[in-house]
């Protein structure tokens, strides 16, 4: 890296024998980044959709009143520290998830598959599938044009989007909510391994075998980069120093953590099979997959993601927690008041890890304001009572400020039934991408930027 501006570019990176660093936003690079720079009147933005199978806990997951003052109920709780950020959506409906006439059964595909495209899909287990383009996609084409990576899909469960996996539907209705087009499913990705090469790999290299090699020795990417990151730090400002030094030693931790669950997923342990660099632990897997994620938003290498928790169907347990049978079968509790704490715990664990994340992009600033304020984060599931395999009422979650697009801290009710479509429509015009119509949307919803 040779620096001949004063002001650095925008697209700063450190490099080293088969590895490359892309840098957060400096004070250094808002000069020679002008044109676009992060300013109240026009931050950059980014969004994110998280996914959660199976449903939720209705009655522990809503609050009980509306309007400006959230009340978080006993499910959203760990949201509590972020929760000026927050607005909770009821009354919303993913109506194209439901059966139609000769379809029968499969409401998890079509849930999964439903749940950003607002598309009815083709009941098939062949290769003729076909739904539509997803929000996150259609995000993706217009911010794509700014990133390295137009898109991350990420995920907890191990995926394939080929075969049947439900009573008649492909695995690619069940396994991605990310559709690029009405045909073109993308796959998750569930190893933090892999996403750190994807974000942290040399990007205009091919030479695989010293990013190999360097893995083997136990190195971090960060030793392959130290003379670079010295001759540039001692180029910035005590502020810029400060967050550089702040940047590196996440990245280090991230690497530390990834390289730990592989040293453990290589012992030999008899009861379960897991892919190497797996961690051991539900939290520990799902906290690093946010941590890179972070990276990556931090870093402008992505504005687009996508998360899953857990596929449709998704049979997990959760010891740790004292959840001992899977998450599937507690969905359909049949109203027991047993199962239905345990399902209450599963969804309060989920949206722990989801309030980690929020609370990461928090303490990072961000132009005006932090990551979270310049951000939109979508969280639910395309099924409400898992028990009846219910598509109305969904539970919904919209975080982050938008740029300064909306409005926080509040239980939003709608009307019964309203598309869940048109709250994709109205994302869209937060992010300053104005549609038409999206899937089955009948306008945009109010009240997000209301105070």
């Amino acid at each position: 890296m040779i620096i001949t501006k004063k002001c650095l570019p925008r697209r700063t990176v450190l490099r080293g024998l088969g590895a490359s660093l892309a840098l957060p936003l400096l004070d250094g690079m808002v000069p020679a980044f002008a044109a676009i720079r992060n300013t109240a009147a026009n931050p950059v933005r980014r969004f994110g959709a998280i996914y959660v199978p199976n449903g939720v806990e209705m009655r522990a997951w809503t609050p009980t009143a509306t309007g400006t003052a959230l009340e978080l109920s006993p499910v959203l709780q760990p949201l509590a520290p972020v929760v000026e950020q927050v607005n909770v959506l009821t009354g919303l409906a993913d109506n194209v998830a439901i059966p139609r006439e000769g379809e029968g059964v499969g409401d998890h595909a079509r849930a999964a598959s439903t749940w950003l495209t607002g598309v009815h899909v083709k009941k098939t287990e062949g290769a003729d599938i076909r739904a539509g383009t997803s929000l996150d996609q259609i995000v993706a084409q217009a911010f794509g044009k700014e990133t390295q990576l137009a898109s991350l899909e990420l995920a907890i469960d191990s995926v394939e989007v080929l075969g049947a996996c439900d009573q008649g539907y492909s695995c690619a209705y069940v396994n991605t909510i990310a559709w690029r087009t009405p045909t073109t499913p993308l796959p998750m990705e569930n190893s933090p391994r892999a996403v750190f090469e994807r974000l942290f790999g040399a990007a205009d290299s091919t030479d695989l075998q010293s990013r190999l090699a360097r893995i083997r020795q136990d190195r971090s990417i960060l030793d392959f980069v130290t003379d670079e990151a010295n001759g540039l730090n001692r180029a910035l400002g005590a502020g810029d120093q400060l967050k550089l030094a702040q940047y590196l030693d996440a990245v280090r931790d991230v690497e530390r953590r990834i390289q730990k669950a592989e040293e453990q997923s290589d012992r030999d342990i008899p009861v379960v099979e897991q892919p190497v660099g797996i961690p051991g632990t539900f939290e520990e897997h799902c906290r690093l997959m946010f941590d890179l994620l972070t990276l990556a938003y931090q870093t402008d290498l992505t504005r687009v993601s996508t998360f899953m928790f857990g596929k449709e169907v998704s049979g997990r347990s959760f010891p740790e927690i004292g959840v001992p049978g899977g998450h599937h079968g507690y969905s359909h509790h049949q109203n027991d008041p047993e199962n239905l704490a345990m399902l209450a715990k599963v969804n309060t664990h989920h949206i722990s890890q989801f309030a980690y994340f929020l609370e990461k992009l928090q303490s990072i600033p961000d132009g005006d304001g932090s990551l979270l304020d310049h951000s939109l984060f979508l969280y639910g599931s395309g099924i409400s009572d898992g028990n009846l395999h219910f598509h109305l009422d969904l539970p919904t979650v919209l975080a982050g400020g938008g740029g300064g697009h909306v409005n926080g801290g509040r239980h939003l009710r709608y009307a019964s039934e309203t598309p869940l479509s048109n709250l994709h429509m109205s994302v869209l015009d937060k992010l300053g991408l104005p549609v038409e119509t999206f899937g089955d949307s009948t306008g945009t919803l109010r009240y997000l930027s209301d105070v």
